[in-house]
């Protein structure tokens, strides 16, 4: 097995390092942070391909922020941010318990109030780099319920083939696993 994946997404290429993430499995790490040929790009294949009638976005931080900020702009929309952690600045945060396939112990993700108020009754699309298992998208839907919103769409830029089946996610390129031999 090679040290790279070469990734096609949105007309443009990247070599994208493999991890060993476990010892039965290795990913290609697609990092968007500071790439903004990639982030423009994809950006806007995202946006041509959404729903009509989303009224804001939302996206679990990090990696897939400045992605959703991309998208935003061109719907003239705007966004909230999933946190990792409860601030200090929060007033009553929504809490929700995640588990990831690129973190070994689980995790919750954070909706401050003031954000969850911004979101009640819209139509909302989240907004991610890369699905995998399903499990934080998962994670971010039920805390979305919790907030009253109602999804009308979920955007990918990568769907890894770590066993979330797709069929409601508008994505642009699969991005496969790798077992590792013994």
């Amino acid at each position: 097995m090679g040290h790279y994946y070469e990734l096609h997404v949105a007309g443009i290429t990247r070599q994208l390092k493999k991890i060993r993430i476990s010892d039965e499995l290795t990913i290609a790490s697609f990092v968007m942070l500071g790439d903004t040929e990639l982030i423009e790009r994809t950006g806007e294949e995202l946006f041509r391909r959404l729903p009509e009638g989303i009224e804001m976005l939302v996206c679990p931080e990090a990696k897939g922020i400045p992605l959703t900020h991309v998208i935003a702009s061109k719907l003239g929309i705007d966004y909230v941010i999933i946190r990792k952690s409860v601030k200090g600045y929060m007033e009553e945060p929504l809490v929700q318990k995640v588990q990831s396939i690129t973190t070994r112990e689980p995790q919750i993700i954070v909706l401050d109030g003031l954000d969850a108020e911004k979101l009640k009754g819209k139509k909302v699309c989240i907004i991610d780099d890369v699905v995998s298992t399903g499990g934080s998208l998962k994670a971010v839907e039920d805390l979305l319920e919790k907030a009253d919103c109602n999804v009308i769409a979920k955007a990918a830029v990568l769907l890894e083939e770590g066993g979330y089946c797709g069929e409601d996610l508008i994505y642009l390129e699969k991005l496969p696993v790798f077992r590792n031999s013994e």
